[in-house]
């Protein structure tokens, strides 16, 4: 008979070996975002999608207009213009690939829960609000 501590036991693959269960809360759920800012302004009403604010209009076909895409000639374009080192921001390396990456970390890392500003989905980047860098 195998216990769920067992390392035969498949039941308990990928699981920690040093807690047989999740421990409880003892205190409750804990506070979320709400309970610390409960006025927050709905942005996701800024989210909403109409014919009014898509710029490519009703008709468009993203899968036909991909096809006319001459994708030698983009992957050409984009090899140029991250190896193209600029005097004003000298790409490490020759490359400007290690700097993408780096932002879209750090993109990916500064998203707020409270208001959905920044992380990756949009490719912004939340930084601190003024008065708290004084």
């Amino acid at each position: 008979m195998s216990t769920s501590n067992d390392p035969s036991n498949n039941a308990s693959a990928g699981k920690c070996p040093f807690h047989a269960e999740t421990p409880k809360q003892s205190a409750g759920s804990g506070t979320a975002n709400r309970d610390w800012w409960p006025n927050q302004l709905r942005v996701d009403l800024l989210n909403q999608h109409s014919n009014r604010s898509n710029p490519l209009g009703e008709n468009f076909n993203y899968r036909e207009e991909f096809k006319k895409l001459d994708y030698s000639a983009l992957k050409a374009d984009l090899r140029a213009l991250l190896t193209d080192s600029q005097e004003w921001w000298p790409a490490d390396w020759g490359s400007y690939i290690g700097l993408f990456i780096r932002m879209a970390w750090h993109g990916a890392g500064t998203y707020r829960t409270v208001d959905g500003r920044g992380g990756a989905g949009r490719g912004q980047q939340r930084f601190a609000p003024p008065e708290l860098l004084a």
